[in-house]
């Protein structure tokens, strides 16, 4: 596994009460925060650009989100601006405190105090009625409002200094994988936001789970770090919108990622899933397939079956024992492969349920639909 090293885009490096800073070429600032013990004055800083309408990219426990001040539509305005993002694709607010929800939401219910006693801070995020007030560009034109706490101890503290909810995506360029170390942001985003803050790679990294309490029974929009399993320990019956694997541009998207297409490299994906023994074989097919086409293929495989091929492009994702391990990495391996060139990357599927839910979602999305199941 490798990452793409950005240390030559920067033409200043100082440093600021023992915290690296540094002056990008088109003037974004890039800094490097401990993330168990954030240097107090580089948080504020980042608090106070988001109060006064900036953008600052930051660590989350999913993936790294684009924050603006959810109150300011102007602030708001300019992440749809940074990203490439449509405009009719709703946005999550982040909060530092459980009781900033009830600014937010119009009526929180028993099942979602219940849910945010259980998963908050962490990668949950509940789509509720909003409150009036609440900026349409947020919410998309919605009635409803999508709020989480994260579970980062670095975006924690910049969203309690900015004093205001945070509006944020992920910090990429829309339809892109999704970042999950500050150099993914800086490759896509450099130039276009306010500061960049480094608190080291994040530890879910694929998104929070979307789940809309509106509903009777909810239903899950978005599979993420908190699984159908877990939500139905705390509520009983859960439903699955079945937008989680079809796409459509007439949907009407009630949660980022429903759409559109996403965690898409420049390479073509083609994911391959079902038995083990034949998802082998047909990867090593496809292999051959595409070099005799004069292709240069990377594979983003498993632990258990990478030392398998004999090829120059192998990302290892982790053990399809422990798949927490694989989700850490998948976005990264997506990226790594690209920026080594690959024409065409072969996926290794996962079995349905659990972790395995949220990774065949972004692989389906990032091969549009392109799966080969065997």
């Amino acid at each position: 596994m490798g990452t793409t090293n950005y240390g030559e885009i920067f033409t200043e490096r100082l440093e600021v009460r023992g915290v690296l800073v540094s002056m990008l070429d088109n003037n974004s600032v890039y800094i490097k925060v401990d993330s168990h013990n954030p240097d107090a004055e580089q948080v504020r800083r980042a608090g106070k650009i988001l109060q006064e309408g900036g953008l600052v990219a930051f660590p989350t426990e999913t993936v790294y989100g684009l924050g603006a001040n959810a109150l300011n539509p102007l602030a708001v305005a300019k992440i749809f601006t940074a990203k490439g993002r449509p405009s009719d694709n709703p946005l999550i607010v982040h909060i530092s405190e459980v009781r900033q929800v009830y600014d937010l939401a119009d009526d929180v219910t028993v099942p979602g105090q219940r849910l945010m006693e259980a998963f908050w801070p962490g990668p949950l995020t509940l789509v509720l009625p909003k409150k009036p007030g609440l900026s349409e560009n947020v919410t998309a034109g919605l009635d409803t409002v999508a709020v989480r706490m994260p579970g980062n101890k670095v975006a924690l503290e910049i969203i309690a200094a900015a004093g205001v909810p945070v509006a944020a995506p992920s910090a990429n360029r829309s339809g892109r994988p999704s970042p999950t170390i500050a150099e993914h942001v800086m490759h896509d985003l450099n130039g276009k936001v306010d500061l960049i803050v480094d608190g080291g790679p994040c530890n879910v990294g694929l998104e929070s789970t979307v789940l809309d309490i509106t509903s009777e029974p909810p239903v899950i929009l978005r599979p993420g770090g908190i699984t159908r399993e877990q939500l139905e320990g705390v509520l009983g019956h859960v439903e699955v919108d079945p937008a989680v694997s079809f796409d459509s541009e007439k949907l009407v998207p009630r949660s980022p990622g429903m759409k559109y297409t996403h965690y898409s490299p420049e390479a073509e994906v083609i994911v391959v899933t079902g038995d083990e023994k034949l998802t082998f074989e047909k990867i090593q097919y496809l292999i051959n397939e595409y070099k005799d086409k004069g292709k240069k293929v990377g594979l983003l495989v498993s632990d258990e079956i990478s030392r398998l091929f004999e090829l120059e492009l192998v990302y290892a994702t982790g053990s399809r024992n422990n798949l927490e391990t694989v989700a850490r990495s998948l976005f990264d391996g997506l990226r790594t492969l690209d920026s080594q060139g690959a024409d065409i990357i072969i996926a290794e599927g996962y079995p349905s349920g659990g972790m395995g839910d949220a990774l065949m979602n972004r692989l389906n999305k990032a091969a549009g639909h392109n799966i080969i199941t065997v």
